[in-house]
């Protein structure tokens, strides 16, 4: 999907670019960081996330072919107007039964909640979900940095960061990237 970027955003593309050297970067990696390194305006996202261009390109094909985007909160899911997402805040069982009804090629999207990136990373671990991707971002001191180990070492397609930082507007900010890279 292309989109027309107002002028100031691609003057804030140019500053950045500047800053960062995003250039040996695969074009959905690239895209992804930069969205990231442009939403929150710090350059140090760069050298936190990890990304996988193969798990974002399966994302990128089950998003633009109409997969089910499962989001933990609603602000991710307000944040993603092209298309729309179930919300496991707002379902009965949460992610776990969300997970349940789309165990194979879903689309999930977590910046908030560590403990539903956990509960995934267990269904992973174990088989009974096989996502396209997860991206998980949450934000926290406490449970976040090992959920997202715990997400990486399950061997599903992922894009996570190292650290402590995340929230809503990142997990949202990388499903924006992959559906208009």
């Amino acid at each position: 999907m292309a989109r027309v970027r107002h002028p100031i955003e691609q003057e804030s593309y140019r500053i950045l670019r500047s800053r960062v050297d995003t250039s040996g970067l695969p074009v959905l990696s690239r895209a992804v960081v930069e969205r990231l390194v442009h939403t929150t305006a710090d350059p140090s996202w760069a050298g936190d996330l990890l990304v996988d261009e193969r798990a974002l390109e399966s994302g990128r094909r089950a998003l633009t072919s109409g997969v089910p985007l499962i989001t933990d909160v609603r602000m991710v899911a307000a944040g993603v107007t092209s298309r729309p997402a179930h919300i496991a805040a707002e379902t009965e069982g949460g992610i776990g039964a969300l997970a349940g009804q789309y165990p194979q090629g879903a689309v999930f999207a977590l910046g908030q909640d560590f403990a539903a990136v956990a509960e995934l990373a267990g269904l992973c671990a174990s088989g009974a979900l096989r996502p396209a991707l997860v991206i998980a971002l949450p934000a926290g001191f406490v449970g976040a940095v090992e959920a997202k180990r715990a997400l990486r070492e399950s061997g599903v397609p992922a894009l996570t960061n190292r650290g402590e930082r995340g929230g809503a507007a990142l997990a949202t900010a990388a499903v924006n990237a992959l559906l208009y890279a």
